[in-house]
């Protein structure tokens, strides 16, 4: 890997972590690509996600120091986190890397977005984190954790599951990025620490992709929560069946 793949992918993790289409799932078909396959490649895809949700530190800070909804995400990346550490292995082996996996998650991913819209219940409203209650903090984590499978989405399965549950679309949408904080840290971390064998004497490629995802993942969050005032996310979800069928055509087939 050179320092301008850090740089691309390091653009890729930070528009894409906090929108509905999977930042795992684009860096996998980035990497494809770009040519890039190694262990290395797997663990630095993990790691720079913590530029991205050192953002969301930096634009949310404030909402952090309420006790409230501190305790909240704390229940809500409990289920995530068991799961995580469960699946780990099988994960990173089998599945980060398969694009049968990515592909399909995106296509399905983006079938379900589409006709989530097609049938929800308009819950528009400022941003109030008393919707959320324990109860639905630990749903909310059940729904991030479906996206251990890569192409699935983080934010796509916290946003529709709290959505279905019956909170308003802008409160979802922040939780789902202050979400993001515990439970990629935690991923960063777990990866620093296991992978740390395929890490050594990279630490500049990773300081590359960690600042640029930093950076691209602030405009990203505040261009998305702008379109999210006026649209739904049925976009997304076309965007995603699209790129899931022309990459298959294009480069698979």
């Amino acid at each position: 890997m050179s320092l301008l793949h850090a740089f691309i992918l390091g653009i890729v993790e930070g528009v894409t972590e906090f929108l509905p289409i999977s930042s795992t799932a684009h860096l996998i078909l980035a990497s494809r690509l770009l040519a890039l396959d190694s262990e290395f490649v797997k663990s630095f895809e993990i790691i720079i996600q913590f530029g991205a949700i050192l953002s969301v530190v930096v634009l949310y800070w404030k909402k952090f120091w309420h006790w409230d909804v501190l305790k909240k995400l704390v229940v809500a990346v409990i289920p995530t986190g068991v799961i995580g550490l469960t699946v780990y292995k099988a994960v990173k082996s089998y599945l980060l890397g398969n694009l049968t996996v990515v592909l399909l998650s995106l296509l399905i991913g983006g079938i379900a977005l589409i006709v989530f819209e097609r049938f929800r219940a308009s819950t528009e409203g400022e941003v109030d984190f008393r919707e959320i209650t324990y109860r639905k903090a630990f749903l909310i984590g059940l729904f991030q954790a479906i996206a251990v499978i890569p192409g699935v989405s983080r934010s796509a399965a916290t946003i529709v599951g709290g959505s279905l549950i019956g909170i308003s679309k802008r409160t979802i949408v922040e939780f789902s990025f202050m979400l993001a904080v515990p439970t990629m840290l935690a991923a960063s971390g777990l990866e620093l620490v296991k992978g740390r064998a395929a890490l050594a004497g990279h630490y500049g490629l990773l300081a590359v992709g960690f600042v640029v995802s930093f950076i691209t993942a602030i405009v990203a969050i505040k261009t998305f929560l702008g379109y999210i005032k006026r649209h739904d996310f049925s976009v997304f979800g076309w965007y995603r069946i699209v790129l899931a069928v022309v990459y298959y055509l294009v480069f698979l087939r």
